[in-house]
């Protein structure tokens, strides 16, 4: 390449890159004020109590206030007003929490472009809005390890709420990661066809202790699951947040870091180097996305040292879903050499030897 056409590159790449910091300087006006919108109540032990307390860090990390309003439920009718109040007080970035505000928010983007739209577990996106999710296969992934660790029976059980694909690769990897620390465990799933009903959670998980199970993860939003683990002197693992608080069966839970995500994001925002993505983010552990609370005392200190170790190897990129993978079946799902593609995790509707679906 010589010389003349190098500096030219160089130029237009340049010129490419002040263009496009430009374009992202006017998303906001001004300095980065955000707000929140939670659809449930901001105290319900899980999901948007993470959400709200990584707002709280957030506000610590950067010196900023974030207003936020609960209770404001999945639809366009009741999600629209409450961001155009946000807006019209100058707020210039709105963060959701609902997969059911997707298309609201996708409406609000084109209305308002000069506002940037953040939407935990959405599905839309556009240059002004971004859905995120994280990677909660490998945290589960470890907590089923802990799980596996401290079971005497190698009988486990698992509280979910319904068997989308999010759902359905917590159950797989909580199988896999106690596969291996015990190869002969089990993972029987009860799923509840609700994110948060604590009669049929409560009504689940005592059908788990029934059978002899001896630990019960979970994927709801409440803290049934713990609560009756220890009623029935067994031990549990969490989901959302560090549910130990509500407690002492709890031995592991899979907990989100919202703050880590969103406090480098809204740096980006204000800076104007922030883009979106067609995709959105799906947020490993060393992203942002989730993290674990781990250990209990049932946990031995060995134990936790692999745990750890696994962690670390996670952080450093190592796959979870990595071939050779076979199903309940015996069909091969991942060849060896191979990992579970993105598209094919949220489209998962089959389960690893060893979970028993009911």
């Amino acid at each position: 390449m010589n010389k003349l056409l190098t500096t030219s590159l160089l130029i237009i790449i340049g010129l490419f890159s002040i263009t496009k910091a430009a374009v992202a300087e006017q998303i906001i006006k001004g300095d980065p004020k955000p707000a929140m919108i939670i659809f449930s109540q901001k105290n319900d032990g899980g999901w948007s109590q993470a959400l709200d307390e990584a707002r709280l860090k957030v506000e610590a990390d950067l010196g900023i206030s974030i207003p936020v309003v609960e209770n404001v439920p999945e639809n366009a009718a009741a999600v629209k007003p409450a961001v155009e109040l946000f807006i019209d007080r100058g707020h210039n970035i709105i963060i959701g929490s609902a997969f059911g505000y997707s298309d609201a928010f996708k409406e609000l983007a084109e209305k308002h472009p000069d506002v940037v739209f953040l939407n935990p577990a959405g599905t839309t996106n556009a240059d002004n809005l971004m859905s995120f999710y994280g990677r909660t296969y490998e945290s589960q992934y470890l907590c089923g390890m802990a799980a596996g660790a401290i079971s005497k029976s190698g009988k486990l059980g698992f509280v979910a709420a319904n068997p989308f694909g999010l759902v359905n690769w917590t159950v797989n990897a909580y199988a896999m990661g106690a596969q291996q620390m015990n190869p002969d465990a089990t993972v029987t799933v009860i799923f509840t066809g609700a994110w948060n009903d604590p009669v049929k959670e409560r009504a689940a998980t005592e059908a788990l202790t029934e059978q002899g199970i001896d630990v019960i993860g979970q994927h709801v939003d409440t803290p049934t699951p713990q609560i009756v683990s220890e009623e029935k002197d067994i031990y549990s693992t969490g989901h959302h947040r560090d549910l130990s608080e509500f407690s002492a069966a709890t031995q592991c839970s899979s907990v989100w870091v919202w703050e880590r995500f969103l406090t480098p994001e809204i740096k980006k925002i204000a800076d104007g180097t922030w883009e979106s993505s067609q995709w959105g983010a799906f947020l490993s552990i060393s992203q942002g996305g989730t993290d674990i609370a781990c250990c209990g005392d049932a946990v031995s200190d060995t134990d936790k040292s692999k745990i750890m170790k696994a962690r670390d190897e996670i952080m450093a990129g190592k796959h979870v879903f990595a071939g050779p993978l076979k199903d309940a079946s015996g069909t091969v799902r991942v060849k060896e050499g191979d990992v579970l593609g993105d598209g094919d995790l949220w489209g998962m509707d089959w389960f690893v030897d060893g979970v028993i679906s009911q």
